[in-house]
């Protein structure tokens, strides 16, 4: 006689729960499993603490979600990071949001140095978007942190979605589930005020519905974990290191050609050849810079990654990554060299040839400077 499995679904929204990752969909801790109705953490803290909390779902099941959206008559309100636009796209918003308008908004403007222009972000970002084949009806930028533009990403929204749901998605960390934490406590929201439903009742989909004061909903969903970030390796120590969370100091190297930089042990950037030209680097300000010489550069990596060069660390049983390389040239445009998940590097120069080596999965591209 096989043992039954007894299975418990969220009174809340009916996602199926699970016990085991706090940091996945479903989570509640064993305790709760006792009680008459049982709830999600997410539901939980959403009705008694009035705050949203962040998770995160797999590939196939986000897509799954998103081929929902073009069914529905909704604005889609697309956040992604700042400091790390591409790391943090998702490429297949404007498909499967089909005809339904889509809001861009950048979040986390305070850990760019306070000189940024702003207008001429807001172009970048517009150009980019439209390359990447997403064309929103606005782009906007804000910080959930020092509260810069998050009203008027508010105001925006109400404007636009004209009497529509509100769909918010966006990767993990982009900080979506604090700014919808601060609409609710804008709002005035209270916890026993908040209904939490599920578009899909008893499936690995957990979409949250907001209430609003029209009668229609803003819908929070769960945020995609994207592979190409160096993050998707990592454990916390690690992660700590590499996230920013105070405005970036940018780090200036004055370099002449055969000499390489190590973004801990996670990326390194050759400086192959070229006249001597300036290497500015934009990454947390915890993450180690380590400067050496192009010749020296794989045996280091060879005989410290882990340890000298960190993270990874070694001591939290993370694995070496093996490093992919990258060429590119530099022309007399200030350029970015941007290492998904971990930054980028400015390179004021001409003529110049690097190779940039990242994890397999990890992506490295250039851009035209967008501080410069």
């Amino acid at each position: 006689m096989s043992d039954h499995v007894e299975e418990w679904f969220c009174s809340g929204c009916g996602i199926q729960i699970q016990t085991e990752d706090p940091d996945k969909i479903g989570f509640a801790p064993p305790a709760a499993l006792k009680r008459e109705t049982v709830i999600c953490k997410r539901c939980f803290r959403l009705k008694h603490y009035n705050e949203i909390q962040s998770v995160s779902i797999e590939d196939d099941e986000f897509m799954e979600m998103f081929q929902s959206l073009h069914k529905k008559d909704a604005l889609i309100v697309k956040i992604v990071d700042i400091v790390d636009i591409y790391g943090s796209w998702i490429s297949s918003v404007q498909r499967f949001a089909g005809k339904n308008p889509v809001l861009l908004v950048a979040n986390k403007i305070d850990l760019l140095p306070k000189s940024t222009n702003r207008g001429k972000l807001r172009n970048w970002m517009k150009k980019t978007a439209s390359e990447e084949g997403l064309k929103p009806l606005d782009v906007l930028v804000m910080s959930t942190v020092s509260n810069e533009g998050v009203e008027q990403v508010m105001n925006q929204i109400d404007t636009l979605r004209k009497g529509k749901d509100v769909y918010i998605v966006g990767c993990t960390n982009v900080g979506k589930s604090s700014f919808i934490n601060r609409i609710l406590k804008l709002h005035g929201h209270q916890g026993d005020q908040l209904i939490t439903t599920s578009h899909f009742p008893g499936t690995t989909l957990n979409l949250i519905d907001i209430p609003l004061e029209d009668g229609r909903s803003l819908v929070d969903t769960p945020g995609l974990m994207n592979r190409h970030q160096a993050a998707h390796r990592l454990k916390k120590k690690s992660l700590k290191v590499i996230t920013p969370n105070k405005e970036l100091k940018p780090t200036v190297y004055q370099l002449k050609a055969e000499q390489t930089l190590f973004l801990g042990g996670l990326a390194r950037l050759d400086f192959v050849s070229g006249k001597p030209a300036s290497f500015i680097a934009y990454v947390a300000n915890s993450l180690r810079i380590h400067r050496t010489k192009l010749e020296n550069a794989s045996q280091l990596y060879k005989d410290h990654a882990g340890e000298l060069l960190a993270p990874p660390y070694i001591s939290e049983g993370e694995e070496i990554p093996q490093l992919k390389k990258h060429t590119f040239k530099v022309s007399a445009e200030p350029t970015d060299v941007v290492f998904s998940g971990l930054g980028w590097i400015t390179i004021q120069g001409d003529g110049i040839t690097i190779e940039a080596h990242v994890p397999e999965e990890v992506a490295v591209s250039t851009r035209p400077s967008i501080l410069s």
